[in-house]
């Protein structure tokens, strides 16, 4: 009877010790807090749809879920030139890039403080993948301000890509804008 107790209790200790680390893991993820918008100096965003909205509460995130070989993600279009919609120039480099390069944004979870700056990734599409460059952060902390084109904070788990990354992908001009994919480091 001893014994019998003795596995039973092991045996629950197992699952919650599982469950509590899986939990840690999936609420790793959550927001973790929120951005109040403001209104943009005058003439700034106007008629913009992307830009924050006045006292609307965004989430903002410090993680992103763990990187495999099939990581799921948005994809979003960018645009790297001066200019551009992305606002101020990539935080790799601190500067701009042509939109014919393969080039890519992350969450900031997956760009993991500049540590996948400069590096590949694969980036995988209806059958169809591309190899991009790693340039900038899609800042999921901070937005609605003039460093982020007056713009909410990025959502979690996106892949922020270039036109050339949306061309090679072969996803139709009339589907620009998000996109499902997966994607792993090369």
């Amino acid at each position: 009877m001893k014994q019998r107790t003795s596995t039973i209790f092991l045996v629950l200790f197992s699952l919650l010790l599982i469950l509590f680390v899986s939990g840690i893991d999936a609420q790793s993820c959550k927001p973790s807090g929120k951005l109040r918008g403001k209104k943009p100096p005058r003439g700034q965003c106007v008629n913009d749809p992307d830009c924050c909205k006045v006292g609307k509460f965004y989430d903002t995130y410090t993680c992103s879920p763990r990187v495999n070989e099939n990581t799921k993600a948005t994809m979003t279009i960018n645009n790297f030139e001066e200019g551009g919609d992305g606002g101020g120039p990539s935080e790799c480099d601190n500067k701009y890039h042509s939109n014919e390069t393969p080039v890519v944004a992350l969450s900031t979870g997956w760009y993991n403080k500049g540590k996948r700056c400069f590096k590949l990734i694969n980036i995988h599409y209806k059958g169809k993948s591309v190899k991009a460059k790693v340039v900038d952060e899609c800042d999921t902390t901070q937005g609605c301000d003039d460093e982020h084109g007056y713009q909410p904070p990025c959502r979690n788990n996106i892949v922020d890509g270039s036109k050339a990354v949306w061309e090679a992908l072969g996803v139709p001009k009339i589907d620009w804008g998000e996109a499902e994919i997966t994607w792993s480091d090369a």
